[in-house]
């Protein structure tokens, strides 16, 4: 499957639960591990565990695999590892705290177009 399908399967399954600025990084200049990096932001831990699950359950149907989820328990920070994509879920106060975005390089960062003009 091409990657800009699974960016955009990711991103929708992240906009179903109604995940907050959604960024994706394109890393692959920087990183031969993985070539993109998505991070957004829930609300609450359960919010977080719901948009985790919901990448996990659209991108498997797709014949990705998910090589692994850390931090589901305390549910503040969940990385899904979907391979070729890395998916960060963080609620507001870690994600401004890390401000993961500056270290992967906003520069690098692909507009995306979400209703409301929101990012």
């Amino acid at each position: 499957m091409k990657p800009d399908k699974i960016l955009k399967a990711a991103v929708d399954a992240l906009e179903d639960i109604k995940g907050r600025e959604i960024v994706v990084i394109d890393v692959r200049k920087m990183t031969p591990l993985f070539d993109h990096v998505i991070i957004v932001t829930g609300e609450s831990t359960r919010q977080n565990k719901a948009l985790a699950n919901n990448v996990q359950e659209k991108l498997k149907p797709l014949g990705l695999t998910v090589h692994g989820v850390e931090g589901v328990d305390p549910g503040e920070w969940i990385l899904v590892d979907l391979g070729q994509i890395v998916v960060h879920v963080m609620q507001p106060a870690i994600r401004q705290y890390y401000n993961l975005e500056e270290l992967w390089g906003a520069a690098a960062s692909l507009p995306l177009r979400r209703a409301g003009g929101a990012r």
